[in-house]
C-alpha cells in the first residue's frame, strides 16, 4: 500500500512541475506593473529601480500579466525594457524562477 501511495504522489508532483519557457515583455516592478505614472518619476527605468529599492520585487509584463521575477540579479540592467526572460513559471506564486534574461530588441 505504502508503494501506490509513493507511486501516486510522485506522480502529482511530475504533473505539477512546470516546464521551461521563454516569456518576452518589459521589466518593471510589482508595484507599478505596467503603469508607472502613479509615481510620477521618469523615466520608467528610474522608476523601476527606486521602487525595487523601496522594496518592490522586479517583475515583467507580459501583455495583461506581471509576473514576479525571481533570481533576477540581472533584471537591474534591463529596467524599463522590453526582454526575453527564460525561466520556469510557479503558477502558485505566479513567479518565473529566471534562468536567463537578455534584450528582446536592440538597445538605442
Amino acid at each position: 500500500m505504502k508503494t501506490v501511495i509513493v507511486f501516486f504522489g510522485a506522480a502529482a508532483l511530475l504533473v505539477s512541475a512546470q516546464a521551461k519557457r521563454t516569456f518576452t515583455g518589459i521589466v518593471t516592478d510589482k508595484m507599478c506593473g505596467a503603469d508607472h505614472t502613479a509615481m510620477n518619476v521618469k523615466p520608467d527605468a528610474k522608476c523601476v529601480r527606486e521602487c525595487v529599492k523601496a522594496g518592490s520585487q522586479y517583475a515583467l509584463v507580459e501583455g495583461g500579466n506581471v509576473y514576479v521575477l525571481g533570481n533576477a540579479k540581472a533584471a537591474d540592467a534591463f529596467a524599463g525594457q522590453k526582454v526575453k526572460v527564460s525561466g520556469t513559471l510557479d503558477t502558485k506564486t505566479n513567479t518565473i524562477l529566471v534562468d536567463a534574461i537578455t534584450a528582446a530588441e536592440p538597445r538605442p
